[in-house]
């Protein structure tokens, strides 16, 4: 494992680029949000004096946040070692919020960070980081709330194929109200799968506590592995109810944007965590989240971008899952021409340094997939400058 604390980074540049959403396999829809007919990528990538760079999906939406806060501190900090910029990038957004947008985008600088070291010093991040191997494991996702039954026996042929041992579905369908149609659907799905395989369910935040637990009880012969975010997941009291009376394993973590969230939904008795790289303000977070669930013997998995998740996924113990919602990101997989490769139920890592994907530039460039591009030098960016907003 290399040592990013003392790491100097000198950068020079900063690119936003925003490509062309994919039409998704199946117009997808959840229990709130929907239906969703494409899905797009944004890369921020930074270059260094050597021209060596790194990128990470970027949430291309908070550019105000960009450039008041982030990026003056990223392009006039040359010299200084990670701990030191990291440490300015993190205090920068504290008026902003530590548990919104601006978090997220220090994590998701802090992850292009980490793979600009890791290329500069030859090897792929999940090594860099300290792991061993170059493969994880899928959990499959689909599944949603406007599939037709033959819809959803086709996506779950596709992944028993493809040899997984977990699918997650969409419940909480038409916000929460046709929950006899949800149970339906998930005794349908239990039917497609048989018993060997896991199955999980996600709600969306869209129950009230006493819906959610009739539904556990309608369920309760399908064998459900986990019911994922079936609750608001501000609303503690009532996740704290939920899981002292239910018997089946409550999962939360992907709504949230700071690591120091995740103890409190341990002590409410969420017995499975669930955050993303990329929404937390760093990958020590993540990591933070990771030792927590396994020092408590909680589950633990992990979605997001999946193709970039993968590499954290393999850096630590444990066998832990990477979600796939292949109906949404596998569209995305046209623009890479590096990538991890699904081999039996599994996500097996090329070869490269850094982060385990590259995006085709120079394809993305002719066929006029780059809808926006935005870049900025310390010539185009002031010093940082503290504001203050009411």
């Amino acid at each position: 494992m290399h040592e990013i604390a003392d790491v100097v980074f000198n950068i020079t540049s900063v690119h936003l680029r925003v490509l062309e959403p994919t039409k998704n396999v199946i117009p997808f829809q959840d229990a709130t949000m929907g239906p969703f007919s494409a899905f797009g990528l944004a890369l921020i990538t930074l270059e260094d004096e050597d021209g060596v760079v790194g990128e990470s999906p970027v949430n291309g939406g908070y550019t105000n946040i960009l450039e008041n806060c982030l990026l003056p501190i990223l392009l006039h900090s040359n010299g200084l070692p990670y701990k030191e910029i990291y440490h300015r990038l993190y205090w920068s957004i504290r008026n902003e919020g530590f548990r919104g947008p601006a978090s997220a985008l220090v994590g998701q600088i802090d992850f292009a960070l980490h793979d600009l070291a890791a290329r500069k010093m030859g090897v792929p991040l999940h090594t860099y980081l300290g792991g061993t191997r170059r493969d994880v494991k899928i959990y499959a996702s689909g599944g949603g709330t406007n599939y037709s039954l033959q819809q959803l026996e086709t996506e779950v042929g596709l992944f028993l194929e493809r040899g997984v041992d977990c699918y997650k579905m969409k419940v909480g369908k038409d916000f929460g109200t046709r929950l006899a149609e949800d149970v339906e659907r998930v005794k349908f799905v239990r039917g497609l799968l048989g018993r060997d395989i896991k199955l999980a369910v996600d709600a969306n935040q869209i129950w009230s506590c006493e819906q959610a637990l009739r539904f556990i009880d309608l369920t309760a012969a399908e064998d459900l592995a986990w019911l994922e975010e079936p609750l608001h997941s501000a609303d503690y009291e009532q996740i704290g109810r939920l899981c002292k009376e239910s018997p089946l394993a409550i999962s939360y973590g992907e709504s949230e944007r700071s690591a120091l969230v995740f103890p409190n939904l341990v002590s409410l008795g969420v017995r499975h965590l669930q955050p993303i790289p990329t929404q937390l303000a760093g990958i020590r977070e993540w990591m933070e989240v990771r030792d927590l669930a396994a020092g408590a013997g909680l589950d633990f998995s992990s979605g997001g971008y999946s193709l970039y998740t993968a590499s954290l996924m393999a850096a630590v113990g444990g066998d832990y899952p990477v979600e796939y919602l292949y109906d949404i990101l596998s569209g995305l997989e046209s623009y890479f021409e590096v990538r991890p490769l699904w081999e039996n139920g599994r996500f097996v890592l090329p070869d490269v340094e850094g982060i385990p994907v590259r995006i085709n530039w120079e394809h993305c460039l002719k066929e006029n997939k780059v809808i926006k591009a935005q870049t900025w030098t310390r010539k185009n960016t002031r010093e940082y400058r503290p504001t203050v907003s009411l």
